[in-house]
């Protein structure tokens, strides 16, 4: 977890794809639209109204947040998805603060560990302004709606109150990714 813009994608993917930690994914769920380049099922599950309020209906959302865009409200769950095994395999998620008290909720605290990384808030801006300079249609008042969210989200006060006091600098990514990494495989050997 972190703020926007801190490289969780890039370092969840590596993540994901190193081989010595056979991690598992768990992709979130959105009813946001789908953004330019990404494909379903791999940044989320793209999902409307209705099937998500099915998938509450079968008892299957871990945890689910809503937030007030400028373009209305967009909601990002997490969904308990058939066949996780927690005995046998260890999985990566991407999430926020509220999905990670969730989630210790659901799943148990001493099954959780948490990954938090941080980047200078200048140095987060200007990444956020690039990414969406990519876009066909930028949008700069939804960019600054998230990178404002992010300074309430994630207060020293209660990144405190979680625990969470392991922080991951992303400044150079393969330096951030190799802490990461040993982090984890330290984790795995201690569980």
């Amino acid at each position: 977890m972190g703020k926007s813009s801190s490289g969780k994608d890039t370092i969840y993917r590596a993540l994901a794809e190193d081989p010595e930690l056979s991690l598992k994914k768990i992709i979130s769920y959105t009813t946001r639209p789908i953004r330019e380049g990404e494909i379903e099922g791999i940044q989320y599950h793209f999902v409307t109204e209705e099937q998500l309020e099915s998938l509450d209906r079968e008892g299957r959302i871990v945890e689910l947040r809503s937030y007030h865009t400028v373009h209305g409200v967009w909601k990002y769950f997490t969904v308990c998805e058939e066949g996780m095994d927690l005995g046998e395999d260890s999985y990566l998620i991407i999430g926020t603060l509220k999905s990670w008290q969730a989630m210790c909720a659901y799943y148990g605290r001493e099954r959780m560990v948490p990954v938090y990384i941080e980047v200078e808030d200048g140095e987060r801006l200007m990444r956020a302004l690039l990414r969406e300079q990519e876009q066909m249609i930028p949008d700069y008042r939804e960019m600054c709606r998230r990178y404002l969210a992010d300074c309430e989200d994630f207060t020293e006060e209660k990144l405190s109150e979680e625990g969470i006091i392991k922080r991951f600098q992303n400044t150079d990514f393969g330096s951030c990714f190799e802490e990461i990494k040993l982090f984890i495989q330290k984790e795995m050997q201690y569980n």
